[in-house]
């Protein structure tokens, strides 16, 4: 993979199907020095799914590079921020324009969000299929 998403995990779980490896999730904050007294840091462990290589050379408590195409790391922001953002400004601004009220209009934005992502979710096992991990 020439342009990928990488993140450096631990195994912490193999199977003969999947392989689970534990990444550290930082977000903007936890580079900063007062992180710690503002209490802003949001560093999270993230455990992903790796369909397992009988040939590798790795097991568990070993630390591995998670690979994933830079590809699909731009869908998946699409996906969480961009397509939400434009249903709720389309909510929003086109009841708004038809008359409603703006809480009842802010309120059915926010239904459509909900909508947008219970959908989401009953999809998951559909977008887990495109998005393959690998192990470096």
């Amino acid at each position: 993979m020439s342009q990928s998403v990488s993140h450096k995990g631990k195994v912490i779980k193999m199977t003969p199907q999947t392989t689970t490896v534990a990444i550290l999730q930082h977000g903007a904050c936890s580079e900063c020095h007062a992180a710690g007294l503002c209490g802003m840091a949001d560093i999270a462990e993230k455990a992903v799914e790796v369909a397992t290589d009988p040939y590798a050379g790795y097991g568990v408590g070993d630390q591995v590079e998670v690979l994933l195409k830079a590809s699909m790391g731009m869908k998946a922001v699409w996906l969480a921020y961009f397509i939400p953002l434009l249903i709720l400004l389309a909510v929003i601004l086109g009841l708004i324009a038809l008359g409603v009220a703006e809480v009842p209009s802010a309120l059915a934005g926010l239904g459509a969000i909900g909508l947008y992502y219970l959908g989401l979710y009953l999809l998951r096992d559909k977008l887990k299929k495109e998005y393959i991990f690998t192990i470096k």
